[in-house]
């Protein structure tokens, strides 16, 4: 008996390595598609939203979900609306971006404690945190490096007041050119740093 213990043990090692490999595939592909086709994901991003906001809707109307946990929800994905104004460009600074994610943790702790005293299926709880607390905020974290590779192009938000020689959209590329902090990059150095590397024969 404590051998196929063992075997199972064995077998949960395996099954969390494929399982990590499987997720770090999915976000490597989903994160080249969001660089290839950027408005199409900003289009895909924005209906998810706007899903979003229909479901929170549809609480009000047939749930007895609490209405701070209702409104809060609302607010959080009118938040959402407002960054995609600058997708796929995130500020962080934005008040829009810190009421994000201010109201994702809130959100979070106001669904924990209702779900923890009040009794509802497994389903039903990971239905609510899946399309309303983590499918527009996993949308924006793949949507990180969608601007790496975006051409060059000026943007008002980006000039100063005093706007010098050299601040044309051209040389701020060449300048930011390899700085790459997106998903995309840093999924790239995993897999330079982890895979091992082909070397080309020379004849």
């Amino acid at each position: 008996m404590w051998f196929l213990l063992c075997l199972s043990y064995v077998s949960v090692i395996f099954q969390f390595c494929f399982v990590s490999l499987a997720v770090a595939s999915g976000l490597y592909y989903l994160a080249e598609l969001v660089e290839e086709f950027v408005s199409t994901a900003a289009k895909i991003v924005k209906t998810l939203i706007l899903i979003t906001i229909g479901i929170y809707v549809g609480f009000l109307l047939f749930e007895d979900f609490p209405l701070l946990m209702t409104v809060c929800g609302l607010v959080a994905q009118i938040a959402h609306l407002y960054m995609m104004k600058t997708f796929p460009y995130f500020i962080l600074s934005s008040p829009a971006f810190i009421l994000m994610v201010t109201f994702l943790i809130i959100n979070h702790y106001l669904a924990f404690t209702y779900f923890s005293s009040h009794y509802y299926p497994f389903i039903e709880v990971m239905a609510y945190f899946t399309l309303c607390l983590w499918l527009v905020p996993f949308a924006f974290f793949v949507s990180l490096s969608a601007n790496d590779l975006v051409l060059p192009t000026t943007s008002p938000m980006d000039r100063p007041k005093f706007s010098q020689v050299d601040n044309d959209a051209f040389s701020n590329y060449i300048k930011t050119k390899g700085k790459r902090l997106g998903l995309l990059a840093f999924l790239n150095g995993a897999k330079d740093m982890l895979l091992p590397q082909r070397t080309k024969k020379v004849f």
